[in-house]
């Protein structure tokens, strides 16, 4: 019986070299066909090795294969499996190679999971964001699993943050004895995730020692919750302790970037990308474009796309929008007439782009033609957003009641946009009767809106119906509605300042005004240069 053993590890010892130097799915074939020839095929030594080849291929189905040929899999061979299966992101079978180690313990087979069992189990219960599976493999591990294993609990943290149940999450993160970055990073990813920012930065704040991975999820969460500023000053002081960004950093505060109008900064987080062969990924490219685009600056958005070497959807419909956005509707079309000879096919986000452009330009022949293109070429149904678009095109170009036709027949659920599109419309062709029917429309979805009213103000005022106009006053005033103050942003010396109309809290808000005061003096004069000589004069 011994020297049958040892001869049989022998001849798996001559199979583990070949198997590491294995990097592919048909040479692995070929090498099980040896392992079958020399009966080795319930090696669970073997097979384990050859099952994690089988994952890092992503061939699950041949995988599976080997591992239900065997007739007493090991805990070795089980934990590969559902390894596999979790990093194919199949997480439900990986759910059930886990019931198949819990089976009663009083069978002879009973197989007892390990510390490397329950992270990937635990994985799987956060991919399929089943918090109670996730809460019955937490009992496991409290009873049969490793104690005080960092892994385990860091998995168990992620898993709760990732079904957004943050009072168990902190309930493990406050019972490990050894937190790493992963731990604190989890937690505060967590908070981010969820908005919950003054937690997030707070953890943040105490946390040993911080990692890129630290400062981007509070770069993110500033970002998701429309926290630009704080995005931009989290992403200088990353840089001001030492830690260079990664291609992660950069793109969550590209967002931030494009949405305060921080051009300078944009175009320094371009040539740090450049420099350190971040351009090489495609979704900072795409970033950057989309930064660029929202900036004002399409012509570097457009020189940055052509010199990409691969391009997804995403790169496309970022440009075929950005195009849109600033009135370049040809070359719009016309990119996107190049897309389709492409390998990559469009998809709802480049026809709202491409429907945008049409409606803005007012190619009522063009945009109908592309919303009947998105079914009938693509299979792609079109959204509200997408109806809104045409409908908007619709009212531009005067045809109000074939909108109203094409909203009647809509298949979607209508909006807000919509009726608002047709109620600006009517505004523009002086339909009354058409108006009342969106208004009425508008006041059960947003009853709040003072813009609504003020539009149908002016379509009364354009009839010269002066009581009406006189009845809608009232009206606002009687519902104490106020109108959103506009706003500016300028960024200068890579600090962006915000302006809000009315608001003096600023510093230097006298000389600000005073200024204003100053150009409007001067808004009618000829000599240019008398008012930059006065201006000049008014800072000294």
């Amino acid at each position: 019986m011994r020297i049958g053993t040892l001869i049989i590890r022998e001849l798996e010892d001559q199979f583990v070299p070949v198997l590491r130097n294995c990097t592919n799915t048909t040479d692995l074939k070929k090498i099980h066909s040896h392992i079958l020839k020399y009966s080795l095929s319930q090696s669970n030594f073997l097979v384990t090795k050859m099952v994690h080849i089988c994952s890092i291929n992503g061939d699950t189905d041949y995988a599976t294969l080997l591992f239900q040929q065997m007739i007493e899999p090991n805990v070795f061979l089980y934990n590969a499996m559902i390894r596999a299966y979790t990093h194919n992101h199949l997480y439900s079978e990986a759910i059930s190679n886990y019931k198949q180690i819990m089976r009663n313990p009083q069978d002879k087979k009973f197989i007892f999971p390990d510390k490397f069992t329950f992270p990937f189990v635990i994985k799987a219960c956060a991919g399929l964001l089943q918090l109670d599976l996730g809460k019955q493999i937490h009992g496991h591990v409290c009873k049969c699993g490793p104690p005080l294993n960092s892994v385990v609990d860091n998995s168990l943290v992620d898993m709760y943050t990732k079904c957004d149940e943050m009072t168990d999450a902190y309930k493990v993160f406050e019972g490990m004895t050894e937190k790493d970055a992963v731990s604190w990073n989890t937690i505060v990813s967590g908070h981010a995730r969820l908005g919950e920012m003054s937690k997030a930065r707070a953890i943040f704040e105490a946390m040993p020692d911080k990692t890129v991975i630290s400062w981007t999820a509070l770069i993110s969460g500033y970002t998701r919750i429309g926290s630009y500023p704080d995005a931009l000053y989290a992403f200088r002081r990353m840089q001001e302790v030492g830690i260079e960004p990664d291609e992660i950093s950069v793109v969550s505060v590209l967002p931030a970037c494009a949405q305060l109008g921080a051009l300078e900064l944009g175009k320094w987080i371009h040539f740090y990308s450049d420099k350190n062969g971040l351009l090489q990924k495609t979704f900072v490219c795409n970033a950057l474009i989309e930064m660029y685009a929202k900036c004002g600056s399409i012509g570097q958005a457009w020189k940055l796309f052509a010199q990409m070497p691969d391009r997804d959807v995403i790169s496309w419909s970022t440009m075929i929008g950005g195009l849109a956005n600033h009135g370049k509707v040809r070359e719009a079309i016309e990119l996107f007439e190049e897309m389709r000879k492409s390998p990559v096919e469009p998809n709802s986000i480049t026809f709202l782009g491409l429907l945008s452009a049409c409606s803005h330009a007012g190619f009522l022949a063009e945009g109908l033609q592309y919303l009947d293109s998105m079914k009938k070429d693509y299979g792609i149904d079109p959204s509200v957003e997408h109806y809104g678009c045409v409908v908007d095109l619709l009212g531009r170009s005067g045809y109000l009641d074939q909108a109203v036709e094409l909203i009647n027949n809509m298949p979607v659920q209508l909006d807000s946009t919509i009726w608002g599109s047709l109620l600006s419309a009517c505004r523009t062709h002086g339909n009354l009767e058409i108006a009342i029917i969106a208004m009425k429309h508008l006041i059960e979805l947003e009853p709040h809106d003072t813009g609504n009213y003020v539009l149908l103000s002016n379509i009364y005022a354009r009839l010269g119906r002066w009581d009406d106009v006189s009845r809608m006053r009232k009206e606002i005033r009687s519902k104490n509605m106020k109108k959103t103050p506009g706003c500016s942003l300028i960024e200068v010396n890579n600090v962006v300042q915000e302006f809000v109309a009315g608001d003096d809290s600023k510093p230097f808000s006298d000389e600000i005004y005073s200024m204003l005061e100053l150009l409007a003096v001067h808004h009618n004069s000829n000599s240019s240069s008398t008012m930059i000589e006065d201006i000049a004069i008014n800072l000294e």
